[in-house]
């Protein structure tokens, strides 16, 4: 069980709550808890939260830059990574930055439709 005060909520602001919603359900093969207007929560591990939110709409537009990551931390060899990148891709997914190898081993960055970063890497 983690420490009450362990971060248990990760928000991603999006400018069109309906486009994030079906690019990450696709990009991430997993269904929303439950959507509303703004606010949409995907339980990523018991307890744990990753939301899309278009409540900023009025202060953080498409033009905002994203330098902040999702990290999904990946098991296995470093061909699964490639292999992933090479899924991605085929949906549709914009690489940022294509497969390579960093000092924590292979990685890639993609993103969403708002520029939101997503970085693959293995697990540490």
């Amino acid at each position: 069980m983690s420490a009450p005060s362990a971060p248990n909520l990760f928000l991603v602001y999006v400018t069109d709550a309906e486009r994030a919603t079906a690019f990450y359900t696709d990009l991430f093969d997993m269904k929303p808890i439950m959507v509303t207007p703004r606010y949409i929560p995907f339980e990523v591990a018991p307890g744990v939260v990753f939301a899309l939110w278009s409540g900023q709409k009025d202060r953080l537009g498409p033009q905002t830059p994203r330098t902040s990551e999702i990290g999904l931390m990946l098991p296995g060899p470093a061909s699964a990574v490639d292999d992933l990148h090479t899924a991605w891709t085929a949906k549709g997914a914009t690489v940022v930055e294509p497969p390579h190898d960093e000092v924590f081993g292979r990685t890639f960055v993609v993103a969403d439709p708002d520029g939101n970063l997503i970085r693959v890497a293995p697990v540490d």
